[in-house]
């Protein structure tokens, strides 16, 4: 669990999650995301993600980032304790890029 919350867990396939199309799910704060952020992302900041659970489907895969990538993996562990499929994508940074080499 420690492992998974710093992202040091198992690798997500970010090309094959966004090519079934995966929802990207930025956790960082509004001000953070209006910075930047990955292409199609929605913004869903990690103190208000429990809030809005109900917005996010369940049918497809979702990939979390933030701006370092603990964030993200918070939330994709309190989304999979929801029965949600999720997957830290870490950056978003790095979640762009993945979808520029699509």
């Amino acid at each position: 669990m420690l492992r998974s919350l710093f992202g040091l867990g198992p690798k997500a396939d970010l090309p094959k999650l966004l090519a079934e199309g995966a929802t990207i799910l930025d956790v960082r704060t509004e001000q953070e995301f209006s910075r930047g952020h990955a292409t199609g992302a929605v913004n869903i900041p990690l103190d208000e993600l429990l809030l809005y659970l109900h917005m996010i489907r369940k049918d497809k895969p979702v990939v979390t980032c933030c701006h370092s990538g603990r964030r993200s993996a918070m939330a994709a562990e309190t989304l999979k304790s929801h029965g949600f499929d999720a997957h830290n994508g870490g950056r978003w940074t790095k979640v762009q890029a993945a979808l520029s080499d699509q």
